[in-house]
């Protein structure tokens, strides 16, 4: 038997005991995780639906356009896929080489927020106003940076050999990395955000195999960072009173209360296989603020049912699987540690969204992955999935 060639060019066959040559086709489209594509696919293609059932009738924000709506989700799906292709043509080994460029223009568009460039929505200024009616929000790229920074740190020299796991010096430049675009999320200030990039640090350090004493660390600093916050008032009024109906859920609710009592209401109304499609009252009439971004998820328990809302529940689970599965098994701890945050973000973030509709969890303006309106939440969770789709079609071929 002739030597093996590198993976990508040859394909060892154990029935024939040869290597044969590899397509394109045998390379790439053979080694993608479909089942996560299709899964991620049926989830934006349900939230486009939803998306279109929560903006039809309102005038107010479609332009008098009841598809207004609907065609720019199918848009920035679209854009989406082809920034997961671009990720897998590319490659995560590839962009690793360009982590610090990619992370130098994702602190500049963070910084640019709080300067006359940026937009205040709903309270938060976390927005960059490009015209034509598109935004885009820099903290959901940030995300990714974040992820890919940190793991280029982390395994850096795992991966070469040199060492087993990565040194206290390694880790304190990878918090280094994470801290200064979180503080400038902190200031906008985007708890939501900062919640789940904290949740993706965490993640990352506990699957580079660092020292559990930076994690016990880091949770005390969390602990104590969250009690500071408060006592200095660094929280605005409307997160103030979002915590407080939280708390308190009886509290005012037809004020602070307001949102999270009728997103309850929309939920329960709609009972075992919901009101049907388009025909939900509490979606229709208007009663939920912000139905087609952070809540979302009420208008498919009111319209689908538990067994519609147990079904994203159930594809976002399938997502978070087989993400887990490549994190798993590949053999660098690049990958893993990349996987990992990608895993922490989808698990918290749905977690977070679905809770907040639920009184489970305080509302914090986080999207729901693929099923929440929102270009910027779309392009980067495309992305995730096609850093994903790479770390799997780029694992070695056993033989």
């Amino acid at each position: 038997m002739t030597s093996p060639v590198p993976y990508r060019a040859r394909r060892f066959s154990p029935e024939r005991g040869t290597w044969s040559r590899l397509t394109a086709r045998d390379s790439v489209l053979r080694r993608l995780d479909w089942v996560m594509l299709l899964a991620a696919l049926a989830l934006s293609a349900i939230g486009t639906l939803l998306v279109y059932s929560a903006t039809r009738n309102r005038t107010e924000l479609n332009q008098g356009d009841p598809y207004y709506f609907l065609l720019r989700n199918l848009l920035n799906t679209g854009i989406g896929l082809a920034l997961a292709i671009g990720a897998v043509w590319l490659g995560h080994r590839a962009l690793r080489g360009a982590v610090p460029i990619l992370y130098g223009i994702s602190v500049l568009f963070t910084l640019a927020v709080l300067t006359p460039l940026g937009a205040t929505i709903n309270g938060a200024r976390s927005w960059i106003q490009l015209g034509g009616g598109f935004s885009i929000q820099p903290s959901e790229f940030t995300k990714i940076t974040i992820t890919l920074g940190m793991a280029m740190l982390l395994a850096g020299k795992v991966d070469a050999g040199d060492r087993h796991q990565p040194d206290h010096r390694t880790v304190v430049q990878a918090l280094g990395l994470a801290a200064l675009p979180i503080a400038v999320i902190l200031l906008m200030p985007d708890l939501g955000s900062v919640m789940v990039l904290v949740v993706i640090v965490l993640a990352v350090l506990l699957a580079s195999g660092a020292s559990n004493r930076w994690i016990a660390g880091l949770l005390g600093t969390g602990v104590m960072g969250c009690v500071l916050v408060w006592q200095l008032g660094v929280l605005d009024e409307y997160q103030i009173n979002r915590f407080a109906a939280f708390a308190n859920p009886a509290l005012d609710p037809a004020g602070v209360g307001y949102n999270t009592n009728q997103a309850r209401i929309a939920i329960g109304s709609g009972g075992l296989s919901g009101s049907g499609l388009f025909h939900g009252s509490q979606t229709t009439g208007q009663f939920v603020p912000e139905q087609q971004t952070d809540f979302i998820f009420t208008v498919a328990g009111e319209e689908l049912g538990f067994v519609g809302a147990g079904a994203i529940i159930f594809l976002l689970g399938v997502v978070l699987w087989r993400a887990c599965r490549i994190a798993r098994e590949t053999t660098e701890l690049y990958g893993t540690i990349v996987a990992a945050g990608i895993i922490a973000w989808f698990a918290f973030q749905s977690f977070e969204n679905i809770g907040m509709t639920l009184g489970i969890m305080p509302v914090t303006g986080l999207p729901l992955p693929f099923v929440s309106y929102g270009g910027s939440s779309m392009f980067a969770a495309w992305i995730a999935v096609g850093l994903l789709q790479s770390i799997k079609a780029q694992r070695p071929v056993s033989a």
